[in-house]
């Protein structure tokens, strides 16, 4: 009798490529200062731009599949049994036996963000290797590029993001572009240079792109695009976001709420964004789920 488990060839609603690793985020109920010892609760969750990105398309009954590197470590083994309870596609993902499983450490607190370091030196390290299902046939390749949405984030590297911006491979994909954080915004310039994708950032990130200052989202969505972006989302915390391209402007304001976290939320606003857009709603009626889904998310519903 064959007990072979058979084989899932469905193909993923859409690929988020960039980093999948271990968060471990410490949270004070309180307010902290530089230098302060104060208790609270520390948790371990599967984390990163991609990894979150999809766990939240999941939530919204997407097929997402993850494109990065994990180790074969034991922290390795745990992530991807975990992906897989999440209703994460693993089948993709680059397995290294020399790179460790990468991880991030932030420390929140009433006040926001104190510190985070992201330790992504594996992620960078495997390079191209994680993109060869678009490239071998499995998902794609040059003559039949990948067709569907494609979720990058800015944790990998600007020569990797310059080739997927001009590679053919990628020619067909709708890509969506995040940087992992405000000090790789600038990773994004080729996805100016070449007025590809759809990239979402904040409004600090958007000055860092353009070498500028912006006083709100709206002026901040009209810079981008005056300098090659074919397409924006660009937050303003809760006072204001803005989705644009060539042929006009969106701006609302998210609802008001009490912010019980911060870590993750520009990446609920992405993907839930995505999943609206998905479910074929209209430029006004996603960017208001977006941005229902971020406010619920910082208000720490639903709990961790």
């Amino acid at each position: 009798m064959d007990m072979t488990a058979p084989i899932d060839r469905t193909l993923p609603d859409i690929l988020c490529i960039g980093s999948v690793l271990w968060d471990i985020i410490g949270r004070c109920n309180s307010e902290m200062k530089h230098g302060a010892d104060m208790p609270g609760r520390i948790k371990r969750l599967p984390g990163g731009v991609a990894m979150n990105i999809a766990m939240t398309l999941a939530r919204f009954g997407m097929k997402p599949a993850v494109l990065s590197v994990v180790g074969r470590d034991a922290e390795g083994e745990e992530l991807v049994a975990a992906c897989g309870h999440l209703g994460l596609d693993t089948r993709y993902l680059y397995r290294s036996e020399d790179l460790a499983t990468d991880i991030y450490m932030a420390v929140e607190a009433a006040n926001g963000l104190i510190a985070a370091i992201a330790d992504a030196h594996s992620l960078e390290k495997a390079g191209d290797k994680i993109l060869r299902p678009l490239i071998d046939g499995s998902l794609g390749c040059a003559d039949a590029p990948f067709a569907g949405p494609i979720a990058l984030d800015g944790n990998l590297t600007l020569t990797l993001l310059d080739e997927i911006a001009t590679d053919p491979a990628f020619s067909k994909a709708d890509l969506r572009v995040a940087p992992a954080s405000p000090g790789k915004a600038e990773r994004l310039r080729p996805f100016l240079n070449h007025g590809h994708g759809t990239l979402y950032v904040n409004l600090e990130e958007a000055g860092l792109l353009c070498q500028d200052e912006f006083s709100d989202s709206e002026t901040a969505a009209r810079g981008l695009l005056t300098r090659g972006a074919a397409r924006v989302l660009v937050t303003d915390g809760g006072k204001s976001a803005t989705e644009a391209d060539a042929s006009g402007l969106h701006t609302q304001v998210p609802p008001r709420v009490t912010v019980a976290r911060v870590t993750g939320a520009g990446d609920t606003f992405m993907a839930a964004h995505i999943a609206a857009e998905a479910r074929g709603e209209d430029r006004d009626s996603a960017l208001a789920s977006a941005l229902r889904a971020a406010a619920t998310y910082v208000s720490g519903e639903p709990p961790l």
